[in-house]
């Protein structure tokens, strides 16, 4: 299985391994954690939800099962506030990218569940955003009043 960023609905930036997400549709905005990030870096990129799996197993010391659970139950957390849906695109084929070296001079750090967090409280700022309101002429413009013909002036 596939998924794909909702956008135009939604959209985000990664900072310092922290991404943030803004939904423009409900005003939400959310943050992911390192692990988060990195899932959604790969989610961006096209890789399948077993490719995930398989980066993040290879990423970090831990059961492949809970790695696997985590993954699959942050994966549905995204799909249910709606940040990513599902995606028909070629599979994510670049594998020498998303392999780690596990050898014995890399100490890979402990697994930690993804994290999303979700705040609403700027929700109602989100959706005053003037962007709503743009169509395909642009960014709203006052409409101009009809011009009144004062019938008496012109005879």
């Amino acid at each position: 299985m596939q998924f794909r960023i909702n956008t135009p609905r939604v959209i985000y930036e990664i900072i310092d391994q922290e991404a943030i997400i803004i939904d423009f549709d409900t005003g939400a905005y959310y943050s992911l954690d390192e692990i988060g990030s990195e899932i959604w870096s790969l989610i961006e990129k096209g890789a399948t939800v077993s490719q995930i799996i398989d980066v993040i197993s290879n990423s970090y010391s831990g059961d492949h099962v809970e790695v696997a659970d985590e993954v699959d139950r942050f994966i549905t957390e995204l799909k249910e506030e709606n940040l990513i849906v599902s995606s028909s695109m070629d599979p994510y084929t670049e594998s020498q990218e998303m392999q780690v070296e596990s050898g014995d001079d890399y100490e890979r750090p402990p697994f930690r569940k993804p994290a999303l967090s979700k705040y609403s409280d700027m929700q109602e700022l989100l959706l005053l955003d003037p962007i709503h309101e743009v169509d395909e002429t642009g960014w709203p413009s006052a409409k101009a009043e009809p011009r009144k013909v004062n019938e008496e002036s012109s005879t």
